[in-house]
């Protein structure tokens, strides 16, 4: 195929004009999408100041903790992102194929996927083991070693089959149609994301915690009622078994449509006062009212068909080579990579709604900053993380930015939050 060589020698195809346009389109309508959905004001905020509200103390425990913990989980976060490029855009990939000896495509390449994922997972157990030390010495893990090793395991075949069978696909199409797989390859790609989407709630959370319905009594009718109230259908409320990991405290909303459930973590139901719970439980429910899974979902299937689109503008028949596939998952890898600032942009202003949310529907703006504050000491949250931390890693508010819309909102409706660390 004539065309431009790139510096690795592999000749570019020249791209039609359909992908280029699709490409095109694609980006807009992302854009768009994000740009619609995603709630970019709500309240002006005073500056966030961790003084106010932690005590010396609590900021010194937050700022020696995170100082023990990132040193060993940024430099497994590195080795994740930089061992799958070394492999896929170097020798190694092919010859990591070549030595599997297996003579099947179909076969060869999700276990291609699979040994990548296992070499990465494998050579960041050191500095991983490390992180969840300082987190069992902190309190935060209670999980033994045995159930730790397990989580890993399963998390590595999740994502093994998941990118495994993408890539199977991909390649499978490529060789079926070598110039002109980007359309169904994206269709595919999309109807797998929305899939795993509405599965992930009764196929991969149980792999992870065990569920059980919130027995009936003065709690679970509250929370359903606050739901009615707010307008919400929630199939159930369900207690997570998260105690047997962490003593963290959490709640969610995962799926939509027949598979939305209200989950809390026992840890939260065991050590919060009422008051704080049912504001955690408003603030799931503020993501249910704004559909903010189904939001997501579209946005990951744009995202994804878009990415499958510039896929074929960078690759094009050449994927159809399955000794290629460890290329192709270096390039997921990088794609996913520089997407995560964006993401967590989109998800911060999610949380930001979702909290407002939860402040109109009960009107308790103490309590509010209370739990939010609770919660900060309890999972050891960054209180003023370094800005490329913000932004790689933040997929929430910090807590002195979700305490400083309790107490804007608070004075927007006539009432006063005074600083807690002055308690």
């Amino acid at each position: 195929m004539s065309g431009r060589s790139t510096s690795n020698g592999w000749p570019v195809p020249r791209a039609t004009s359909k992908p280029r346009i699709a490409a095109g389109l694609l980006a807009l309508a992302l854009v768009f999408t994000i740009a619609v959905t995603t709630p970019w004001h709500l309240i002006d905020l005073p500056s966030p100041d961790p003084a106010l509200d932690f005590t010396a103390a609590e900021i010194a425990r937050q700022n020696a903790y995170r100082h023990e913990i990132l040193r060993w989980s940024t430099t497994s976060w590195v080795i994740s992102v930089v061992v799958p490029l070394a492999i896929g855009f170097s020798p190694l990939g092919r010859r990591l194929y070549d030595g599997l000896r297996i003579r099947w495509w179909p076969v060869a390449v999700p276990v291609t996927v699979a040994a990548i994922a296992l070499i990465t997972s494998l050579l960041t157990v050191p500095t991983d083991v490390l992180a969840q030390r300082v987190s069992i010495k902190y309190g935060l893990a209670v999980e033994n070693w045995r159930l730790w090793v397990w989580d890993r395991g399963v998390n590595w075949a999740i994502i093994s089959l998941g990118v495994g069978l993408l890539a199977a696909v991909l390649i499978g199409l490529a060789k079926r149609r070598p110039q002109g797989w980007w359309l169904p390859g994206a269709i595919v790609s999309a109807l797998l994301v929305l899939g795993v989407s509405f599965a992930y709630p009764v196929l991969v959370e149980p792999r992870f915690n065990e569920f059980t319905s919130l027995p009936a009594g003065a709690q679970r009718n509250d929370f359903l009622r606050l739901a009615a109230e707010d307008g919400v259908p929630v199939k159930d409320v369900l207690v997570a078994d998260a105690s047997k990991r962490t003593t963290a405290l959490n709640a969610y909303v995962s799926g939509f449509g027949s598979t939305r459930r209200l989950v809390v973590y026992d840890t939260l139901l065991k050590d919060t006062p009422p008051a704080q719970v049912r504001l955690v439980v408003a603030h799931e429910l503020g993501h249910a009212a704004e559909d903010d899974v189904l939001h997501g979902t579209l946005i990951g299937v744009l995202g994804t068909a878009f990415g499958i689109t510039v896929l074929y503008l960078l690759l094009g028949p050449r994927l159809a080579d399955p000794r290629r596939t460890a290329v192709l998952v270096a390039l997921i890898v990088g794609a996913t990579t520089l997407a995560s600032p964006v993401q967590n942009l989109v998800s911060r202003k999610i949380e930001a709604r979702a909290d407002y949310h939860s402040l109109r529907l009960t009107n308790d703006p103490r309590n509010f900053v209370a739990m939010q504050h609770d919660l900060a000491v309890r999972n050891i949250s960054g209180l003023e993380p370094s800005p490329w931390r913000y932004w790689m890693f933040a997929s929430h508010p910090t807590a002195p930015e979700r305490i400083a819309m309790g107490r804007a909102w608070a004075e927007q409706n006539g009432s006063t939050v005074p600083p807690l660390a002055q308690r």
